[in-house]
């Protein structure tokens, strides 16, 4: 076992190119730098290795209220490093997770009772706490939107990690697989837009 403090992956473990899988489950969403976790777990797979990606679907969660991730944000925040989320994502975050049924993931059977988790009193509060690394969602996403991003990602040469395989969402969580051979989700940015669209269109929130 590891315990990570902010160094690369590589530092941390003094290996590289040394791992056939990385599985990351409900892990991407809370990365300050999702940019730099991706070139950390690439630098730590082998030439076949494989990162599976567990991913909370927005819909069915606690997130269901906030807006989904964009590229701007995502290089961003790697172009301008920092260690712990901005005061705006927590701010973001505090005044928009809802709980169902005080349950924080459902499905799309689920009936909808939908209810705010805090109120404005947290949201300055944890706004306050500087310094400090607060467990939050820095990044919302349905799975199409994730898709897009990460073929954005390869093509501008942030990854070279592509899809490999896509699993859509099961329950609250869809699954994505990434390699260093794989070279494209096989749908062009149009195509995935569409469905990104398609995607918010069957959100419910009430």
């Amino acid at each position: 076992d590891y315990i990570w403090t902010g160094q690369s992956y590589t530092e941390l473990t003094g290996k590289q190119n040394a791992y056939d899988w990385i599985i990351a489950s409900h892990v991407i969403e809370h990365s300050v730098d999702l940019i730099g976790f991706l070139q950390d777990c690439e630098n730590l797979l082998t030439d076949t290795g494989i990162l599976v990606l567990v991913v909370p679907d927005k819909r069915y969660c606690f997130d269901v209220y906030r807006p989904i991730s964009g590229l701007a944000k995502v290089i961003d925040f790697h172009l301008q490093p920092r260690q712990f989320h901005s005061p705006g994502t927590v701010a973001e975050y505090y005044l928009n997770v809802a709980l169902n049924y005080n349950h924080p993931c459902w499905d799309s059977e689920s009936p909808l009772a939908l209810e705010f988790a805090h109120d404005i009193v947290d949201a300055k509060n944890t706004m306050a706490i500087e310094q400090e690394y607060l467990d939050v969602h820095n990044w919302c996403f349905v799975p199409h939107s994730l898709r897009l991003l990460l073929k954005d990602l390869h093509d501008l040469d942030y990854t070279h990690l592509g899809e490999a395989r896509f699993v859509n969402t099961i329950g609250c969580e869809f699954y994505l697989f990434l390699s260093k051979t794989a070279k494209s989700c096989g749908l062009s940015r149009k195509q995935l837009l569409k469905h990104v669209n398609q995607e918010l269109q069957l959100t419910r929130v009430w």
